[in-house]
């Protein structure tokens, strides 16, 4: 499909007490427990990063809208529920801003193609706070996130 850029956008659970529900957060890094990066048989361990530009544009197209936005390292998890219930607060300790399921893979397979990737989230709801967008909410308030998007498309 000759595409150079893919920008993704979804929802995320919060960790940090950094970020509240309905703010945009934009994964420059994505941490994972995924094992998808053994695929590419690599001498150690890769650390799965936003294309830089695309990054960069998309933080001025926000806070010229005057759009809360948090830059930084997002999880990308295998297990929605996991059974180990310190699994978050390791990962917030680390200064994780949200989880989410998919930045990780994007990230890598963008790298391996030479192809630029960018991940952005609206926080849906908070893990420590208990706090949870309605569906719709959901439906209804994401637009921001979207018009972020097509502003680097």
């Amino acid at each position: 499909y000759d595409v150079e850029a893919i920008i993704r956008v979804g929802s995320a659970g919060g960790i940090s007490d950094d970020v509240k529900l309905r703010d945009l957060v934009i994964g420059m890094g994505a941490s994972t427990n995924s094992n998808y990066a053994a695929q590419y048989n690599l001498p150690g361990t890769i650390a799965p990063i936003a294309d830089y530009g695309l990054l960069r544009k998309a933080v001025e197209v926000a806070e010229g809208r005057g759009i809360n936005v948090a830059v930084g390292n997002v999880l990308s998890s295998d297990t929605f529920y996991n059974a180990d219930p310190t699994f978050n607060d390791r990962w917030k300790e680390m200064q994780i801003l949200c989880v989410e399921m998919e930045a990780a893979a994007l990230y890598l397979n963008a790298a391996k193609l030479g192809k630029k990737a960018l991940c952005l989230l609206t926080i849906s709801d908070h893990i420590y706070t208990g706090e949870a967008l309605s569906a719709e909410d959901r439906q209804n308030t994401f637009h921001e996130m979207m018009e972020v998007a097509l502003e680097l498309a």
